[in-house]
C-alpha cells in the first residue's frame, strides 16, 4: 500500500505526510550512514540531529524527520546533479 496524501477538511489543503528516520549504532558507524546517505543524495548531513547517546553508552541516535514533499524534491534535484556528471574516461 503506498503512502496516501491526507486533506485538511477546513482549508482544502494537502497535508503532508512525515517520516521519521534513525540511525542508531557506534558513533563512527552512524557518521557514516549519515555520510553515505548523503553522497547518495538522501539528506544533507544538517538536516540530522546532533548525536545523542542511548541507554547504552556505546551507542548513538540521530534523527531524520521529513515531510514526503521534501523526500521528493530531494530526489528531483539529486537525479538532476547526477544527469550534469560527465562519464568518466577511461
Amino acid at each position: 500500500m503506498g503512502v496516501i496524501p491526507k486533506h485538511d477538511r477546513a482549508s482544502g489543503k494537502k497535508k503532508q505526510d512525515i517520516v521519521c528516520i534513525t540511525v542508531t549504532g557506534p558513533v563512527k558507524a552512524v557518521k557514516k550512514t549519515i555520510f553515505t546517505l548523503y553522497q547518495l543524495g538522501f539528506a544533507e548531513v544538517g538536516d540530522w540531529s546532533p548525536l545523542q547517546r542511548t541507554a547504552d553508552p556505546k551507542q548513538m541516535i540521530s534523527v531524520l524527520i521529513r515531510r514526503q514533499r521534501d523526500v521528493e524534491e530531494k530526489q528531483q534535484k539529486h537525479s538532476k546533479q547526477q544527469a550534469k556528471k560527465p562519464e568518466s574516461i577511461e
